[in-house]
């Protein structure tokens, strides 16, 4: 070697490492963790609490924002809508209505039962469980609040707001068998006062498609979603809401058919069992205009 090569490598500065991790640039490897936090996001059941990587993730989410800005884009390009993360909830997330990750209420309810009636039965049960689960504006905004219901007392609430929309519509003349497909509680509570709570079998079992059969069917999917947590046998099965559910209902809560359930003033603020709150004569009971219900299409 020249003394000029000499000195030309002794002027060439050091190699250096090339930067990783969310502060010198995005690697392959974030990329992956972003995504394997998102897939945990989908797996309701799942806790945080109970899962060292899932714990380790959501920490790289609160303290790298880098990170979590990966983390939201990788969710955002699969379709997903981010509600919260948390150490309480995890990564929970919705699906938009164009993702591939979307479970179409009214695919469950056609699932669930082929008659139209049953379909919109089931609407009404999953509104009513909201609603019982989250009485006030307040329970939703506490997120150290736990709701709690029970599939009996969902059915005595129900059938106590039909008895009230009876009256209503009997004091102001109303025809007592209006169009099947008219939209919002007027139509529902006919169609559900008439179904029986739990039908007749020999064994004294419920059927499926019994008032309490429906509601049945509306808890064991909200479970297997994540969003409640069975607790007991009483009272045709008791159930605690999860943080996850807490969300779910924040994001529908705003809309018209539970605020027009909420307006009734029937729900009970207490453990899920069938007390209910008696009317208030000061209460505005006006119906939301064209309010409609899930599962109606």
């Amino acid at each position: 070697m020249t003394e000029y090569d000499a000195a030309a490598d002794a002027a060439q500065p050091e190699p250096t490492a090339a930067p990783s991790g969310p502060a010198g640039g995005v690697t392959p490897a974030d990329a992956a963790d972003a995504a394997r936090l998102v897939s945990f996001g989908l797996q309701p059941k799942l806790l945080p609490a109970r899962d060292v990587e899932y714990a380790e993730l959501l920490r790289r989410y609160r303290d790298e924002p880098a990170f979590a800005r990966l983390a939201d884009a990788v969710a955002t390009g699969l379709g997903l809508i981010v509600l919260e993360v948390s150490t309480r909830a995890g990564m929970a997330v919705t699906a938009a209505e164009d993702s591939v990750f979307a479970v179409r209420m009214g695919d469950y309810a056609r699932r669930a039962a082929s008659d139209s009636a049953d379909r919109f039965l089931h609407g009404l049960a999953h509104l009513a469980v909201a609603a019982m689960a989250f009485p006030r504006p307040e329970d939703l905004a506490d997120d150290g609040y736990i709701g709690r219901v029970t599939v009996n007392g969902v059915d005595t609430f129900v059938r106590q707001a039909c008895a009230r929309l009876e009256e209503r519509a009997a004091e102001q003349g109303e025809n007592t068998d209006p169009a099947t497909d008219a939209p919002g509680l007027e139509a529902a509570w006919r169609v559900y006062a008439r179904r029986s709570a739990t039908g007749a079998t020999k064994d004294a079992r419920r059927l499926a498609g019994s008032t309490t059969g429906i509601i049945g069917k509306a808890v064991a999917f909200l479970v297997d979603s994540g969003f409640l947590q069975r607790t007991g046998d009483e009272s045709g099965g008791t159930y605690r809401t999860t943080a996850r559910y807490q969300l779910q209902v924040r994001d529908m809560a705003a809309g018209a058919a539970m605020s027009e359930l909420l307006a009734l003033g029937v729900v009970p603020v207490g453990d899920g069992s069938a007390t209910l709150l008696p009317p208030d004569e000061s209460d505005d009971l006006d119906l939301v205009a064209d309010a409609g219900l899930p599962f109606h299409s």
